[in-house]
């Protein structure tokens, strides 16, 4: 069974995506750095190992975008804070392992996907922890998937990663590479 790989991301438009940088570098400069990353991004993780595939917001503007490549497959990420759109990810793919990221890790390769995902053949889940204290990568084997997943999760803080590993519950974690993501000017 391939796993699958998930790229959440947003429809980059100003003051709708990486609104932290937009406050450093204007709105448009933001939406312009996102959308050419993520072109970037998806160039380097697509790979025959596992499917690419792109978890796109706002639901319905996201499917039918022509920003992102046509050839990929969508799903909506649908309502909610980021650990309830994750959350229904790792619910409702396909069966097999999964890991998610985001589209503003610049230094992300396929040997760091590769990496996270033979952490997962010992163990439940897999993190790939950033500098501040969150994560660019979350993955599951999903052979039973908690109830209790991203629940109580301090976003956008140095407590997400604990708190996330925490609502796993007494799952195996695996950490594999620690990357960053871009948030703000200081990130570039």
């Amino acid at each position: 069974m391939r796993p699958t790989l998930v790229v959440m991301l947003k429809e980059p438009r100003p003051g709708r995506v990486k609104t932290r940088l937009g406050r450093d570098i204007g709105m448009v400069g933001a939406a312009w750095w996102f959308r050419h990353q993520v072109r970037r991004l998806l160039r380097e993780v697509e790979d025959p190992r596992w499917h690419l595939v792109l978890a796109v917001a706002p639901d319905h503007a996201g499917m039918a975008s022509r920003v992102w490549p046509g050839h990929l497959p969508r799903v909506p990420q649908g309502s909610g804070d980021l650990g309830a759109r994750m959350g229904r990810l790792m619910h409702t793919l396909p069966p097999g392992p999964v890991c998610i990221i985001g589209g503003d890790i610049p230094d992300v390769r396929k040997e760091h996907i590769a990496r996270a995902f033979r952490a997962l053949g010992a163990r439940d889940a897999v993190f790939g922890p950033a500098p501040d204290g969150g994560y660019w990568l979350v993955g599951l084997k999903r052979v039973q998937v908690p109830a209790s997943l991203f629940r109580h999760v301090r976003w956008s803080t140095e407590h997400a990663l604990a708190d996330s590993i925490a609502s796993l519950g007494g799952a195996r974690v695996a950490l594999t590479d620690r990357l960053r993501d871009v948030d703000t000017v200081a990130d570039l």
